[in-house]
């Protein structure tokens, strides 16, 4: 792969086969469902702190980044949070999430982003050569059960 073979941008409703595809790759507690899918995606599209990039190579995606950023009062303003991530897994090690990071966090600190932030159990080595440091450990509490 060439980096003229890549491309990023604005994810737009064409591209839901291709990041449901994807999104069942990237979830391991949840299984996507494509009815709820469905519902969303019009909803982040429109949502101006949403943020939903692909990664395309060959005018197909291969990645896609889903970040929010969102008002706080501890951090004086805004902090941005990636909440998805992935790169189809053939596709990894060539710099597409590399290059969806670097496009999110241009996006956040136009927004005045005080840091952008996310949480993860995987690839520790990718992040901390994009400038993350480990911050804090990730609760969480199920609020409806996991659907499989």
């Amino acid at each position: 792969m060439t980096s003229g073979d890549l491309r990023l941008r604005r994810a737009d409703k064409s591209d839901a086969d291709e990041i449901f595809a994807l999104a069942r790759e990237f979830a391991l507690s949840f299984r996507p469902e494509r009815a709820a899918f469905d519902a969303a995606l019009p909803q982040l599209l429109q949502n101006e702190d949403a943020l939903l990039l692909v990664a395309t190579v060959d005018g197909t995606v291969r990645g896609y980044l889903l970040g929010y950023t969102h008002l706080t009062l501890f951090a004086n303003g805004r902090v941005a949070w990636v909440e998805e991530a992935i790169i189809e897994r053939n596709f990894r090690r060539h710099g597409i999430g590399r290059r969806l990071l670097e496009e999110f966090e241009a996006w956040a600190r136009s927004r005045e982003a005080g840091y952008m932030a996310l949480a993860t159990r995987r690839a520790a080595g990718f992040f901390s050569a994009l400038g993350f440091d480990v911050s804090a450990t990730y609760y969480r509490k199920m609020l409806t059960p996991p659907r499989t």
